[in-house]
């Protein structure tokens, strides 16, 4: 198993429009292509020097070959949803691979 996790810094000034955006319309989308089974967004307790606020979304699929399907097939037009925010966010992406589950 597989998580996708994508960190987020989202600027105060559109912060209640973007998660109102990703709760509503990105993460379902993600859902939607089939290739992630579950999705956990958190809140990141830190203060960053930059401002704004921090989220981590946790994508889980079964495989890093379902993964990287993502990457060819969905990521580039779901990355382009994010347009109406550009400038106002940071985001970098981890994978990560479950070892154990207990």
């Amino acid at each position: 198993m597989y998580i996708y996790n994508v960190t987020i810094n989202i600027e105060n000034t559109i912060h209640d429009t973007w998660l109102q955006w990703m709760k509503e319309k990105h993460i379902p989308a993600m859902l939607d292509t089939g290739k992630f089974s579950k999705a956990l967004m958190t809140k990141v307790h830190v203060e960053e020097e930059m401002g704004g606020i921090t989220y981590s979304v946790q994508y889980t699929t079964d495989s890093k070959a379902t993964l990287e399907k993502y990457y060819t097939e969905d990521a580039p037009t779901l990355r382009a949803q994010s347009k109406p925010f550009e400038g106002k966010f940071v985001a970098f992406r981890t994978e990560l691979e479950v070892i154990c589950e207990q």
